[in-house]
């Protein structure tokens, strides 16, 4: 392949008076960082970060202009490192794609060899895309629940952020695993979606904060997983009953945490966190592993939303204005 070869990317651009315009440009191979791994992208998925970088988070993205996406999944063009062959399908979840890399949302990727992972034969590319970060991550938080003892009959399971990426993939996953689950959400008008998932109570993620200013409350699930932060994670973590513990992996409400040691020093509960960014990649292919057997959703595809890469700048939108349900996967060919 040559390195004039142009491909399409959604671009974000800084403006002279400090805004950024979104738009798909025409790029060329040449553009892209020299790395040893180059991919054909197939399927991409938008995330929360993705939003961020494509709103000019200048904790995110430093540089602009540039192209979003720290998902992607497709085809090796060539390999350098000698690592994958040409043709062979790969994933990309992390490290710094769509960050400071050019990412998911452009046809072509250029990246260090050791960011890639073979995608697992039981899921095709999209399937994989379906779950995405938003998917790993949710997947680490049960893991990680499950690595200190977790099970089905310690009893429910909340979740927040129930009808976002994470919190959708969550409640999916836990209820094939046999948990229970108690879905929060802000989004009342999404209750049925968040039951046919397989939640079975859903409740206003308000009630979570009831608790007020105490530094411990009634017992009322065995174990959490959090998207929001802030005080939605204290009061959470003030609830949960003895010997349990929170998977803690979103700020969407705060990064803010005010409480005291109570809950931690006289019922016991863990606090565990979460990253699905920079983790080594033979922890990512031991999660992948999951997420392609016992983790696998049957018909993941229902939990996601595919759209075009064209149709990016308006659905990254959605994540600002809090309008998000369930998963986008970007047919980035399409």
């Amino acid at each position: 392949m040559s390195n004039n070869t142009t491909f399409n990317a959604l671009v974000v651009e800084e403006t002279s008076d400090g805004k950024f315009n979104k738009s798909i440009q025409t790029r060329n191979v040449s553009d892209l960082p020299e790395n040893d791994l180059l991919i054909e992208v197939h399927y991409s998925s938008l995330n929360y970060k993705d939003a961020m970088s494509a709103a000019g988070n200048k904790m995110i993205t430093k540089n602009y202009p540039h192209t979003p996406g720290i998902d992607a999944a497709g085809i090796v063009i060539s390999d350098k490192s000698g690592t994958f062959e040409e043709g062979q399908q790969v994933l990309v979840f992390g490290y710094d794609l769509g960050m400071e890399t050019p990412g998911g949302l452009g046809q072509m990727v250029s990246i260090p060899a050791d960011w890639a992972l073979p995608c697992p034969s039981s899921l095709t590319l999209k399937e994989a895309m379906c779950y995405g970060t938003g998917g790993l991550t949710a997947a680490l938080c049960i893991q990680k629940l499950e690595k200190i003892g977790a099970k089905p009959s310690d009893g429910p399971v909340a979740v927040t952020g129930a009808t976002g990426g994470v919190g959708s993939i969550s409640i999916a996953i836990l209820k094939q695993l046999g948990y229970e689950v108690i879905a929060f959400s802000g989004k009342p008008e999404q209750s049925e979606h968040l039951k046919k998932l397989g939640a079975s109570d859903v409740r206003h993620r308000d009630t979570i904060n009831e608790v007020g200013s105490r530094p411990v409350g009634r017992e009322l699930w065995a174990n959490a997983i959090d998207t929001l932060g802030g005080d939605y994670l204290a009061n959470l973590l003030k609830q949960t009953k003895s010997g349990g513990a929170v998977s803690a992996c979103g700020l969407a409400s705060s990064t803010e945490l005010e409480m005291t040691v109570l809950p931690f020093i006289i019922r016991g509960i863990s606090l565990l966190g979460i990253d699905s960014v920079t983790i080594p990649l033979a922890q990512k292919q031991e999660i992948w592993a999951r997420v392609a057997t016992d983790m696998k959703l049957p018909d993941i595809e229902q939990y996601c939303e595919e759209i075009t890469l064209e149709q990016t700048p308006e659905y990254l939108e959605r994540f600002i204005a809090n309008k998000v349900v369930g998963r986008y996967v970007v047919n980035v060919r399409g």
